[in-house]
């Protein structure tokens, strides 16, 4: 039988691991203000917040100037953020929340929407270029690294080739479509978690491989 001070002696490790700094940054992207809440811009906010909520954390302290709240998954202790900047500014919040805890690219996880994708369809890449988004070519200069991963969630692409990129990510998601995202949000937090363990084959395969219902 182990001695029992040995198992306290776990615990109290296990305990501190949890309650220290975090180790990774999780963020998602969006626009503050109610006006933007249910816009196809905002879908890496709706993720964060389910993933949040699963984590017993709540995204409502200001700091770096964004919204942040502290949690765990798969035992390792994560900051998430919402920055609060506007889209095009994300990577100023993004670099003053890493620089604070000292983490690395490498330990960024960040959501963000796609106009490519099909409303709720997902994307799992370990790095590579902004694709176009506002948000991440801020993240990226503001890192001077594209060597974090990313989790896409698909809002749907523009009706017709004429519409106005900008109006259609500020266009606000349909009942029907909101549905359909927070069915995908579990696989998002599945695909964040195996992210935190290092496994980036497999969550690219249970993320790029979902078929929204």
């Amino acid at each position: 039988m182990a001695n029992i001070f040995d198992l306290f002696r776990k615990i109290e490790k296990s305990e501190a691991a949890l309650t220290g700094a975090p180790a990774y940054l999780v963020v998602g992207l969006g626009n503050p203000g109610k006006e933007y809440a249910s816009t196809r811009h905002n879908a890496g906010f709706l993720a964060i917040d389910h993933i949040a909520a699963h984590a017993g954390a709540k995204i409502d302290r200001v700091r770096f100037k964004g919204l942040t709240g502290e949690g765990t998954l798969c035992g390792t202790r994560v900051l998430f953020l919402k920055p609060q900047t506007y889209m095009n500014l994300s990577g100023e919040s993004v670099r003053e929340a890493a620089a604070f805890y000292h983490i690395e690219p490498a330990n960024i996880i960040v959501i963000y929407d796609d106009v490519t994708l099909d409303v709720g369809r997902l994307r799992v890449r370990g790095k590579g270029s902004d694709g176009g988004h506002n948000g991440m070519k801020s993240i990226i200069y503001q890192l001077n690294s594209d060597a974090f991963a990313r989790v896409r969630v698909g809002v749907g692409k523009k009706p017709h080739p004429a519409y106005d990129l900008a109006n259609w990510v500020l266009s606000a998601f349909s009942a029907e479509e909101l549905a359909v995202l927070s069915k995908m949000f579990d696989t998002v937090e599945r695909g964040v978690e195996l992210l935190i363990k290092g496994d980036l084959a497999t969550a690219m395969q249970v993320c790029n491989g979902a078929v929204p219902c």
